[in-house]
């Protein structure tokens, strides 16, 4: 079929039937072209195709032009890979200007296997006029559009708690953040609280992850809707008090 769909240029023929009908404006994505396609690409890509199909049955012409981002983290971790650079005190070093032409050499070195993945099943784009955001013009209109938003009082200043890389110095989007998710130990201490007038010298336990704010306490307190137990170490001989459904993990 795709074959076929070659040798009558299906796409571009598509295209001459429906000029000079309303047009259906539509601008991709855009990916990065600095990895290959996975699937939350082929996913939305199929989605995509399909708006645009159903638009051209609907009267329109579709012109779908291909789009690639050229800006942000994903380039510049591939551009600190291979210069094994490790800060941002080497990137000022090196200098905007040189930083900037490494990533553009490479932000489209996997272009040509993105049209043989997004050809392959069977989705109509313009890969030949397609757009970079690293185009001046590109990101010329994008200002002037913020601008305008901006005129309008759509633009607001506001707080967002985000996944954060403190080596890139920069939010990351939760594909980025969970990307690398593995379990760690985090170091913890398990301290006593001794209750003052009791006979036995009974100490409340208590776990935390942030020793460092130990110095600081003064007291612990307890949940009167939570059952506690009072139990004794025979090697010690102490008592304690923790929390019930804490106790399995406390006598490890």
């Amino acid at each position: 079929m795709l074959k076929y769909w070659d040798e009558i240029d299906a796409f571009k023929t598509q295209l001459k039937l429906s000029e000079g009908k309303p047009e259906f404006t539509f601008y991709d994505g855009p990916p990065f072209a600095t990895g290959m396609p996975h699937y939350g690409h082929i996913a939305a890509g199929t989605i995509k195709d399909v708006v645009t199909r159903y638009a051209t049955m609907k009267g329109h012409h579709v012109p779908r032009r291909f789009g690639w981002d050229c800006h942000g983290l994903p380039i510049e971790y591939e551009i600190d890979k291979i210069h094994k650079i490790t800060s941002s005190v080497e990137r000022e070093a090196i200098g905007v200007k040189q930083y900037n032409e490494w990533c553009r050499e490479i932000v489209m070195r996997f272009s040509k296997d993105w049209r043989t993945v997004i050809g392959r099943f069977g989705r109509w784009v313009d890969f030949d006029n397609d757009y970079k955001t690293m185009d001046k013009e590109y990101m010329e209109s994008v200002w002037y559009t913020f601008g305008k938003m901006y005129e309008k009082g759509l633009v607001y200043k506001s707080l967002k708690i985000m996944p954060y890389s403190t080596g890139c110095n920069t939010p990351l989007s939760n594909s980025e953040a969970g990307s690398n998710y593995k379990d760690v130990s985090d170091p913890a201490v398990i301290v006593t609280f001794p209750i003052i007038g009791d006979k036995d010298g009974t100490c409340l336990i208590a776990w935390t992850t942030t020793p460092w704010t130990l110095p600081s306490n003064m007291a612990t307190a307890v949940n009167p809707k939570l059952d506690y137990c009072k139990w004794v170490d025979l090697d010690k001989d102490r008592t304690y008090i923790s929390m019930k459904e804490r106790m399995k993990y406390t006598l490890k």
